[in-house]
């Protein structure tokens, strides 16, 4: 017979989402029986996330500060016209980190890593080996849905911690390096140094195409890094993925691809920023909506973040315009020019829109004069968002 485990919330996939939310409710509720499932062995995968201080609203902070692994008071962009210092805090959290904190503070028992769910309902996940999980309410994380209902194109990366014989003398992150060759769409290099002699080294590009070419990316690194008069001593880490940059879609059929009446987080709710591609700052959010939550049955919890889920892509629709006026509208070689008009602007205004709360007055002041793209095609993108 199949060993069936019970508890009130099973959260399935453990990456960034589905760990915050059993962070949250396990501090906010802590008589719940949780149960975190993830099919490999470790808890957050292999990843860094950044993310600005304001992405994060203060009555939330509490649950990623014990995250937090590494901090500066600000960034650095450069761009062929223009060179700034941005006063923004900036922030990261790593895999190990996560890993680490849910472990620790998550009773004994209620991590389940390697095992791989099979299937999901609203009350029940079915994994590999024959076990079988009824919980109260079930909330999936399992990564993307079916991304065939939206329209996109790519945040495409490879990103290398490199260890260097001497000090790189970076003073704060360059988060967007845009002075490198412009190749397969909007490229930029972002560098996060996380100690005298290691640096984070990632090779981004807003590309039309989605595969990762990892040997082409990681001699461009090398490259970077010669250039910067970096000497290589190995490289610690590697990570390399494709994000999805939303221009448009049907949010409803997204939704049902990841399991219709299923609870969902993450990029599988759709709950990630249309143009940036973050996901951290909708992630604490979520999860603090749920923690707060009066109904955790499966078919409450679908009903909240469905619903949660529906409004954030109703009010980002200005961001998958922008989308569009970058991959529909520029020439894949200077798509780097909306950017660097964007980073001219005042930085109240970009703290918001990098926390997706842009007001009506930075989205006119964002698309304020001539576009730096020609205006038949910048209107012609529009036309194809509405």
């Amino acid at each position: 017979m199949a060993a069936v485990i019970t508890c009130d919330v099973a959260i399935v996939g453990g990456g960034l989402s589905g760990c915050l939310f059993a962070l949250a409710l396990a501090e906010r509720r802590p008589e719940l029986r949780l149960r975190l499932v993830e099919a490999g062995e470790r808890l957050g995968g292999n990843h860094l996330w950044s993310f600005f201080d304001r992405d994060i609203a203060p009555p939330h902070r509490w649950l990623v500060e014990p995250l937090v692994v590494h901090a500066w008071r600000g960034y650095d962009v450069a761009f062929r016209g223009l060179t700034r210092h941005v006063a923004m805090p900036y922030r990261a959290i790593t895999s190990e980190r996560i890993d680490e904190v849910v472990r620790r503070r998550l009773p004994e028992g209620t991590v389940l890593t390697g095992r791989k769910a099979l299937a999901a309902s609203p009350t029940t996940v079915i994994l590999g080996g024959g076990e079988k999980i009824e919980a109260g309410g079930v909330i999936d994380c399992r990564g993307a849905g079916d991304l065939i209902a939206l329209k996109l194109g790519w945040q495409k990366f490879l990103g290398r911690e490199l260890v260097l014989e001497a000090p790189h003398g970076l003073e704060r992150p360059m988060i967007m390096d845009a002075t490198v060759e412009q190749i397969d769409g909007y490229r930029f290099v972002y560098a996060l140094p996380l100690a005298s002699d290691r640096v984070f080294v990632e090779d981004t590009y807003y590309s039309d195409r989605r595969p990762v070419d990892r040997q082409v990316l990681a001699r461009r690194i090398d490259d970077y890094a010669r250039a910067k008069g970096w000497t290589i001593a190995s490289v610690a880490r590697e990570e390399a993925g494709s994000l999805p940059v939303v221009i448009g879609g049907d949010f409803g059929a997204y939704w049902r691809s990841g399991g219709n009446k299923v609870a969902k987080g993450g990029v599988r709710a759709g709950l990630f920023h249309p143009t940036t591609s973050y996901s951290l700052p909708d992630a604490v959010r979520a999860a603090a909506l749920v923690a707060g939550a009066a109904d955790l049955s499966g078919e409450g919890l679908h009903a909240l973040l469905h619903d949660h889920a529906r409004k954030a892509w109703r009010m980002r629709r200005f961001y998958r315009l922008l989308g569009a006026m970058l991959f529909r509208a520029a020439e894949p070689r200077e798509r780097w020019r909306l950017l660097e008009r964007f980073y001219g602007l005042d930085e109240a205004l970009i703290a918001r829109f990098y926390a997706g709360q842009s007001s009506l007055w930075d989205k006119a002041r964002v698309l304020a004069g001539r576009p730096p793209v020609p205006l038949g095609r910048a209107l012609a993108a529009i036309r194809g968002v509405r």
